[in-house]
C-alpha cells in the first residue's frame, strides 16, 4: 500500500499541511496536468499561491486546473519546442516568485524535439534551461528543478561530444544523462546567481519512487511491467512524491540544495536533504554544460556579474 501524505503527517514528519502561507505569491509549475506536478500545484494553490499550470495540452491542463482548489491559470508550454518556450517567456510580464521545473519524459524510445535534440535531454534539460534563463529577470525567490536518483544510472556522464546519443542511444542512458544535467544545471545556476549578487536560489528535488503515469511510457515492455509492479507495491503516491519539491520550494534551504525522501534508498519517505553523485557535483562539468546549453538553445545568461 502506498505511503500517503496523511499517514506521514500522523507520524509527525513534514508534509503539505506545514506549507507556509503563500497568499500573494505566484508559482509556475511545468507539466502540472498530472502526477507530482498536479499534486504540487494543488498544494501550492491550497496554501494561497496563484499557480500557473504550464502544459503542452491546454485541454488537459484545463481539466487538471478544474481539480485544483484555489487561484490558477493555464498556459501552453511545450518544452520539446524552443519556439514554444520563447513564446511562453515572452508572454510573462510580471514578477514570478517560484518556478518549478517539473515536466519530463522518462526512458522513451529514441525521438527528437522540434529542433532535433534527443527528446529526453531536449525536454528535461534544454527546455527547462531555456525557460529558466529567459524568465530569470522576473524570478524573485527560487527555481526548483525536479531531478531523479536515476542520475546515478547509466554512464554517469554528460556526453558532451554527442549529447544526442546518436549511435549510442538507450532509453536508460538518455534519461540518466538528462537527470544528471538537471543537477549540474542547478549547481551552475546557483553559482551564477551568487556571482550576480542575486537573492534568488536554485534547488533540486527528486520524488523517490512515486506512482504516476510517467512509468507507463517507457520503451521496454518488461521495464513497464516491472515499474507497474513497483508502482503497486513499493511506490508512494503522487502527493507524497511532490513533498520534496514543495519542501525545496518553501523551506529556508541553502542554494544548490538537493531534497529527496528520507527512507531506504530514497525511494519513499518524508523530505530531507540528500546527497548526489560525484558526477553531479562537478563544477567544471556544470560550467561546460551551461556553455553547451547556451550554444544549443541560443539563450544566454541575462544577469550581470557583480562579484568576481
Amino acid at each position: 500500500m502506498a505511503d500517503t501524505t496523511e499517514a506521514r503527517g500522523k507520524r509527525g514528519k513534514w508534509n503539505a499541511t506545514r506549507l507556509p502561507d503563500l497568499t500573494g505569491r505566484t508559482a509556475v509549475v511545468t507539466g502540472a496536468n498530472s502526477g507530482i506536478g498536479l499534486a504540487a500545484a494543488r498544494a501550492l494553490a491550497g496554501a494561497g499561491a496563484h499557480v500557473v499550470l504550464a502544459v503542452r495540452d491546454l485541454a488537459r491542463g484545463g481539466a487538471a486546473a478544474a481539480r485544483v482548489a484555489g487561484s490558477t491559470e493555464v498556459r501552453r508550454l511545450d518544452l520539446a519546442d524552443l519556439d514554444s518556450v520563447r513564446e511562453f517567456a515572452a508572454g510573462w510580464d510580471r514578477p514570478l516568485d517560484l518556478l518549478i521545473n517539473n515536466a519530463g519524459v522518462m526512458m522513451v524510445p529514441e525521438q527528437r524535439t522540434k529542433q532535433g535534440f534527443e527528446l529526453q535531454f531536449g525536454t528535461n534539460h534544454l527546455g527547462h534551461f531555456a525557460l529558466t534563463t529567459l524568465l530569470l529577470p522576473r524570478i524573485t525567490d527560487r527555481v526548483v528543478t525536479v531531478a531523479s536518483g536515476a542520475h546515478r544510472m547509466g554512464d554517469q556522464m554528460i556526453h558532451f561530444e554527442n549529447v544526442n546519443l546518436r549511435g549510442n542511444y538507450s532509453p536508460t542512458r538518455a534519461y540518466a544523462q538528462s537527470k544528471l544535467a538537471n543537477l549540474l544545471f542547478t549547481l551552475e545556476l546557483q553559482r551564477r546567481l551568487t556571482e550576480a549578487g542575486s537573492a534568488v536560489r536554485a534547488l533540486a528535488a527528486h520524488p523517490g519512487w512515486a506512482a504516476t503515469n510517467l512509468q507507463s511510457r517507457t520503451a521496454n515492455p518488461f521495464t513497464r511491467l516491472v515499474m507497474g509492479a513497483g508502482n503497486r507495491f513499493i511506490a508512494q503516491d503522487a502527493e507524497a512524491g511532490a513533498l520534496p519539491t514543495l519542501y525545496a520550494a518553501t523551506q529556508n534551504l541553502p542554494g544548490a540544495s538537493y531534497v529527496g525522501p528520507d527512507g531506504p534508498a530514497e525511494l519513499r519517505g518524508a523530505p530531507t536533504l540528500v546527497g548526489r553523485s560525484a558526477a553531479a557535483s562537478d563544477p567544471a562539468a556544470a560550467r561546460r554544460l551551461w556553455t553547451l546549453s547556451e550554444e544549443l538553445t541560443g539563450v544566454e545568461w541575462p544577469l550581470p556579474a557583480t562579484v568576481r
